[in-house]
């Protein structure tokens, strides 16, 4: 897997995270096969572009609450 994103917390808890902040989001979106796919299928369905959903979800990645 290409490991773009850094994490802090297990994915299948931060995928929980995002699928609690973004409802729009579906398992199909969140698979990550590799990071790059992961977050250009994310900026996608949220409609902000690749940067900002990669802020998105390394900072949700660092919450141990609900994402914002």
């Amino acid at each position: 897997m290409n490991n773009i994103l850094k994490l802090e917390a297990p994915w299948e808890d931060v995928k929980e995270l995002l699928k609690e902040a973004e409802p729009e989001l579906t398992d199909e979106d969140l698979a990550r096969n590799s990071d790059e796919e992961l977050i250009t299928k994310v900026a996608a369905r949220i409609n902000r572009n690749k940067e900002d959903a990669k802020g998105w979800i390394e900072s949700v990645s660092h919450t141990t609450d609900k994402a914002s």
